[in-house]
């Protein structure tokens, strides 16, 4: 999704960050039902601007996107940094995948885990997150 193209038909200000919410909020939610294709947002053309590049991107990926279109070569680790799991998500996701699986917590739709209650969408979440953290492995 351009957001040069998006701002053009919505007639707003291009400006150094560029921030629509709710248009590219709702643009994964149509490509989530489909596997070949994995939404990702457009470049940034504040590429020099580290901190607005970053600004962008971590944002984006709160809107779920998977990715970004990147335009310089310095863009990317930062992206690998932002959009693959860390290493503390995937230690969390690997301790709620490991209380769902305890012989007590079969057919729980929650639990109880380090004083929150986690519930199966967090067990879904966190199968995905190891599943990406794997992935990236193995093409390490």
């Amino acid at each position: 999704m351009g957001t040069n193209d998006l701002i053009k038909e919505l007639r707003g200000t291009h400006t150094p960050i560029v921030v629509i919410c709710s248009p590219r909020w709702a643009c994964p939610l149509p490509r989530r039902g489909r596997t070949a294709l994995r939404p990702s947002t457009a470049c940034s053309t504040t590429f020099r601007t580290r901190t607005a590049w970053r600004v962008i991107a971590v944002r984006r990926k709160s809107f779920g996107f998977d990715g970004k279109t990147l335009i310089h070569p310095s863009q990317v680790g930062p992206c690998n940094d932002i959009f693959a799991p860390s290493p503390e998500e995937v230690d969390g996701a690997r301790k709620i995948i490991a209380a769902f699986d305890l012989p007590e917590n079969k057919g729980k739709g929650a639990i109880k885990l380090d004083g929150r209650m986690v519930e199966l969408l967090h067990e879904e979440i966190a199968r995905r997150t190891v599943a990406l953290a794997d992935a990236i492995e193995a093409m390490a």
